[in-house]
């Protein structure tokens, strides 16, 4: 078959020859079961499920090797599978092929840590990593709502909270394994903190969606814990007042570690599926890390910014219950947002823009769903310009979401025009590739090239990222 048949339609014969060969050799960790097939589909994603033809869990790199060698023989598509939390549809089957389930390889190889880093396999969910190293006075700080997997996460190029002061996924990650479209399996970087030696390949596969290969084993940097971490929070009239309080907090120095903003809507969410009692009014969650000392200090700064932008009644403390109370609420607030229209289905999308936009980019976007008449509550990592509105619509009315396509065409057109991007966190999958040409221009063709030198059938999770057209 050829490589543009291939993209185009699906390999029928390859698809049931590459089934047969997975059935003999991996038995029962191999299925082609219906609900199996479409739970591995089926994400928090708005777009439509396509389900693979089937599903093997690989507990090895050598095994992840051998079923890409057998797709790649036979011209079939491999879709890899980590946690399935995923917003942009980045593990549906529009080509069929096989889901390549990786969340049993969940070892955590090798730990230095006096070096500060650890290796672990792309399995390992964060919260597992968190609860492996607590003993150790060092914590990984990436931190995506959804308890998602380190290989997805580095896929995906995940972020979260604490990204305003940790960075994201392409900063903590030294290094990766990867089985590369043809089976091979190579290595990318190494332990050290820096280097000059080559091309940056582990870059490149970080935020890759699993278009260029299948990650196996990840070298991750971790931070020592703080000797002391202070949570708070603080009301504001508006949110375009907690938007430029956020901005004079990052401009001035101040090392906040979490800054999360939540407007009106998803307080009240917040306040009843977590059982809080906040004020129903925009707010700030905030966190700073530190000595006892630098903590206090920091606190009382962002108290004389906070009072400048109209804030009030902001509150801190470093009792680990209570801070563990608000931010449990933040990870959960996707879940409190759907209580609200419970008949709805979630519209999930983000966009970030350079943070001294950040306030008019937020504003605007509210004034769009008023005037599309649409309901959504809006949190964000204000910190770095990047926040998310879940949109509560009926998908079986087709009026209702022509204007949840307006908006989302107005949402990343805005944020690109304003020299941010169409995804902080979500990623392109296939929810947003329309997007792609408009952000990135003559570079998506060279963006092109590289998946053609890489994957020549486009059998790495066809249908991602780029377009169809290229």
């Amino acid at each position: 078959m050829q490589v543009a048949a291939l993209v185009q339609e699906k390999n029928t014969v390859g698809i049931q020859t590459v089934i047969e060969l997975l059935s003999k050799q991996f038995g029962d960790r191999f299925s082609t079961g219906k609900s199996l097939c479409e739970q591995h589909a089926h994400t928090t994603s708005w777009t439509q499920a396509q389900a693979p033809d089937g599903v093997v869990f690989a507990i090895s790199t050598q095994e992840v090797s051998e079923i890409v060698k057998i797709c790649a023989k036979h011209l079939v598509p491999v879709i890899p599978f980590g946690a399935g939390s995923s917003l942009e549809g980045h593990v549906n089957a529009p080509y069929g092929g096989i889901s390549l389930d990786v969340s049993r390889m969940n070892a955590i190889v090798c730990l230095n840590a006096e070096d500060l880093d650890v290796r672990v396999q792309p399995g390992v969910t964060r919260k597992q990593l968190n609860e492996y190293l607590r003993a150790t006075g060092l914590f990984f700080p990436i931190d995506p709502g959804a308890d998602a997997s380190i290989g997805g996460m580095t896929a995906t190029r995940a972020s979260g909270t604490n990204a305003v002061r940790y960075g994201t996924m392409k900063d903590v990650v030294l290094a990766v394994e990867v089985v590369m479209p043809d089976g091979s399996i190579i290595r990318t970087g190494g332990r050290a903190k820096k280097s000059s030696a080559g091309y940056d390949l582990t870059r490149l596969l970080i935020g890759s969606e699993g278009t260029l290969g299948v990650i196996t084993e990840i070298t991750l940097k971790l931070t020592g814990i703080p000797e002391t971490i202070a949570g708070g929070r603080c009301t504001f009239p508006d949110l375009e007042s907690a938007c430029n309080a956020t901005i004079m907090t990052i401009q001035c120095g101040i090392p906040v570690a979490r800054i999360e903003l939540l407007d009106t809507l998803q307080v009240q969410a917040s306040n009843a599926y977590s059982k809080l009692e906040l004020e129903e009014a925009p707010t700030l969650f905030l966190e700073f890390h530190g000595t006892k000392a630098s903590v206090a200090e920091q606190s009382d700064l962002f108290q004389e910014i906070a009072s400048d932008f109209g804030g009030g009644n902001f509150i801190w403390t470093t009792d680990p219950e209570e801070r563990n109370k608000i931010w449990q609420a933040r990870h959960d607030a996707y879940w409190a947002s759907r209580q609200l229209r419970p008949e709805c289905d979630g519209v999930s999308t983000d966009i970030c823009v350079p943070i001294s936009r950040l306030a008019e980019c937020v504003g605007q976007s509210q004034a769009d769903l008023k005037e599309l008449d649409l309901f959504a509550p809006t949190v964000g990592h204000v910190g770095d310009g990047n926040f998310h509105m879940l949109i509560l619509v009926n998908t079986s009315d087709d009026e209702e979401m022509a204007r949840v396509k307006t908006f989302l065409d107005r949402l990343s057109e805005r944020a690109i025009a304003m020299e941010g991007t169409c995804t902080g966190e979500h990623g392109i999958g296939q929810g947003k590739i329309k997007y792609m040409k408009r952000e990135h221009g003559a570079a998506l063709d060279v963006m092109q090239s590289i998946k053609d030198a890489i994957d020549p059938n486009r059998i790495m999770n066809p249908g991602k990222i780029l377009p169809q057209s290229q």
